[in-house]
């Protein structure tokens, strides 16, 4: 089980890379859910048929999230 603290600081990180992304590249990204090891996101906006959406997913966002929450296995995109 998540702590709720824990849980409110992630959410938090992916609001701050949510609004970098929103307005240097017109695109989205939202946390979904996360079970403790797996973080799901849902990107949207001009990040939906992008061809860099998998360097944006696992580049930018999973890399940032991993530098603040090292334990997170993995950062997942759902549709």
């Amino acid at each position: 089980m998540v702590d709720q603290e824990y849980e409110q600081r992630l959410k938090g990180l992916i609001e701050q890379i949510n609004a970098y992304i929103e307005h240097y590249h017109g695109g989205s990204v939202e946390m979904i859910a996360f079970d403790g090891r797996v973080l799901k996101v849902k990107l949207g906006g001009a990040c939906l048929g992008c061809p860099l959406l998998p360097s944006t997913l696992h580049g930018w966002v999973e890399g940032t999230v991993r530098q603040f929450f090292p334990e997170i296995e993995k950062v997942e995109s759902i549709t």
